[in-house]
C-alpha cells in the first residue's frame, strides 16, 4: 500500500486534535472536534478548509485559451481576466473525465483546479491533446489551498492590499494575509459565500494560524471533510465519483447548463449535441429522510415496489435536522413532494423527493467538486 500523501498543514491538522483519513490517497482532517460543530459554524458564521489536496495546474503560452476552448465545455470566452468558470472535462462520447474550475489571470494565463483522484488523469489528458507552445506546469505541491467558507467570512479574512467586497462572485484578486502574498478567490463548496486562498506551500501554516487567530473571537472553527460533505449535499454540489463519473453525461447529471453547444466544436461536443437532442435519460433529485432515514450513497430508491433510481450522496445533515441526499433517477419518475423508497441494509426507509438544491445559503454556488 502506497503511503499517504500529506498537505503542507498536516502538522496544524495534528496540533488542533484533527482525526485524520485516507481521502483520494491524502491524510486529511474528517473532523476536530466533532461535525455537527463545524457544520454549523459554516452554516452560521464561518469555517476553515484544508484543500490543498486539489490539484492546481497552470496552463499558459500562445493559444491556451483556445486550447481549453476546444478541451472543456463552458465557453471560455465568457471569463475575463480576473474571472473564474466550473465547466467540465469530457469524453468524445461525452462522459464525464472530471468537473473543474478555471481562473483567468491574463489572456493566455490559466490556473486551472482539479480533483485531487482525477489530477494524474487530468493532466495526461490534457498534455496529450495541447497544441506547441501551450504548457502545462502541475503546482499541486508547491502550492496550497485554503478556504474560508461562511456568511461571516468576508469580515473575518484579514486581508490587506485588496477590497474583499469588490470581488464579485466567481472572481478573484491578488493581496497579502499576514504579509504573505495570496491570491484570494471569492468561490467555495459549501453553498455559503466566502473565499478560496492559494498560497506557497511554505508560507500556508502561517497564513492558516492567521485566519484562525482572527476570526476564533467571532466563531470561526477548522472544519473538516465531514462538514464539508454535508454542505456541499444541502447545496447540491456534485462530488466526482458518487454523483458523475466517465459513464455519466453532463445532462444526465443536471450539468447541462455547463455546456455551451453554441460556442462551437469542443471535446465531445458531437455526443453531447446527441444527448441534449435525444433528451436526458436521467435527472438528479433531492431527498429528505422521513422520521429518521438517512440516505446512503449507492442504495436503490424505489416507487411502489419499481427500483428507478440510486442514491449518488447521502448523509445526515445537522442543519436540516434530517437525512438528507441526491440521487440518480429515470427522467419523469419522481416529482417533488413524492414518496419513495430507499434500501438501508434490505430495509425499506422513507423519503420524500424535493427539487434541488435542499438549501440556499448565503451564496448557492454552482460548482466545485472535490
Amino acid at each position: 500500500m502506497s503511503e499517504l500523501l500529506r498537505t503542507a498543514l498536516h502538522d496544524e491538522h495534528l496540533a488542533l486534535g484533527g482525526k485524520l483519513v485516507n481521502f483520494g490517497g491524502w491524510e486529511l482532517p474528517q473532523q476536530y472536534t466533532s461535525i455537527r460543530e463545524e457544520h454549523l459554524a459554516v452554516r452560521h458564521k464561518a469555517g476553515l478548509f484544508d484543500l490543498s489536496h486539489m490539484g492546481r495546474l497552470d496552463l499558459r503560452g500562445p493559444g491556451a485559451a483556445a486550447a481549453l476552448q476546444a478541451l472543456l465545455t463552458n465557453d471560455v470566452s465568457r471569463v475575463a481576466r480576473g474571472g473564474a468558470q466550473y465547466t467540465l472535462l469530457c469524453r468524445e462520447d461525452g462522459g464525464i473525465i472530471d468537473d473543474l474550475v478555471i481562473y483567468r489571470r491574463d489572456e493566455d494565463d490559466f490556473i486551472v483546479v482539479v480533483n485531487a483522484s482525477n489530477r494524474e488523469k487530468d493532466v495526461a489528458w490534457m498534455r496529450n491533446r495541447l497544441p506547441g507552445g501551450v504548457e502545462l506546469i502541475d503546482r499541486t505541491f508547491e502550492t496550497s489551498l485554503l478556504a474560508l467558507q461562511g456568511p461571516l467570512a468576508e469580515s473575518l479574512l484579514p486581508s490587506a492590499g485588496i477590497d474583499l467586497a469588490a470581488i464579485p462572485y466567481f472572481g478573484f484578486g491578488e493581496g497579502e494575509i499576514d504579509g504573505t502574498a495570496v491570491i484570494l478567490s471569492r468561490t467555495g463548496y459549501t453553498g455559503e459565500d466566502g473565499f478560496e486562498v492559494f498560497v506557497d506551500s511554505e508560507d500556508a501554516a502561517p497564513v492558516w494560524r492567521a485566519i484562525l487567530a482572527g476570526g476564533a473571537p467571532a466563531g470561526l472553527l477548522p472544519a473538516g471533510l465531514g462538514a464539508r460533505d454535508a454542505c456541499r449535499m444541502e447545496a447540491a454540489l456534485r462530488l466526482y465519483g458518487n454523483d458523475m463519473d466517465e459513464g455519466t453525461n453532463p445532462f444526465d447529471a443536471g450539468l447541462g447548463w455547463v455546456v455551451k453547444l453554441g460556442k462551437g466544436e469542443f471535446l465531445g461536443s458531437a455526443a453531447l449535441r446527441e444527448i441534449k437532442e435525444a433528451g436526458p435519460r436521467r435527472e438528479m433529485i433531492g431527498l429528505n429522510g422521513i422520521e429518521r432515514t438517512i440516505p446512503r450513497h449507492d442504495a436503490a430508491v424505489s416507487i411502489d415496489g419499481r427500483m428507478v433510481g440510486k442514491v449518488t450522496s447521502g448523509t445526515f445533515s445537522f442543519f436540516l435536522n434530517r437525512g438528507i441526499g441526491m440521487a440518480s433517477v429515470e427522467k419523469g419518475t419522481v416529482t417533488p413532494g413524492s414518496r419513495a423508497e430507499v434500501d438501508i441494509r434490505g430495509q425499506a426507509g422513507a423519503v420524500e423527493a424535493a427539487a434541488l438544491p435542499l438549501y440556499r445559503g448565503s451564496v448557492h454556488s454552482p460548482g466545485k467538486a472535490s
